[in-house]
């Protein structure tokens, strides 16, 4: 599907998608909350001087205590994406290589699309935070 950043395979299926990608497993995915209030409840403890940043933050990659994650609502009305607050994240291609849609369509179960189609666009930043600083990665 389109995400927020780029195209993207999204599942909770943490090893399908390692599968998908050919990743080695001591490189963790992003998890993707639809709310901060999701995030929350799944006990990532976000620095109280970090919360309104993460909270208010668009396409940002936030790194607490080496777990990745990102709010973002989904801008696709679908019901499959509706009924789950999370999902683990990572761009649609094969590893270091741009957007194919070959690719895509050929390790996809489910291909979600409105009418702009999918189209590679750049990735999101990426922050390292915790109670005094903050280090942008990318």
């Amino acid at each position: 599907m389109q995400t927020d950043t780029t195209v993207g395979f999204l599942s909770q299926n943490e090893s399908r998608l390692y599968e998908i990608k050919s990743r080695k497993e001591s490189k963790p995915f992003i998890k993707v909350y639809s709310s901060f209030r999701d995030l929350l409840f799944e006990q990532i403890r976000v620095p109280s001087s970090q919360k309104n940043r993460v909270r208010r933050s668009k396409k940002t990659t936030f790194i607490v205590k080496n777990k990745a994650f990102r709010v973002a609502k989904s801008l696709l009305d679908s019901n499959i994406l509706r009924n789950s607050t999370w999902y683990f994240s990572t761009s649609a291609n094969e590893s270091n290589r741009e957007f194919d849609r070959e690719f895509c369509e050929s390790k996809a179960d489910i291909i979600i699309e409105d009418k702009n189609g999918l189209h590679e666009s750049g990735s999101s930043n990426l922050i390292k935070i915790n109670h005094v600083k903050r280090k942008k990665i990318r």
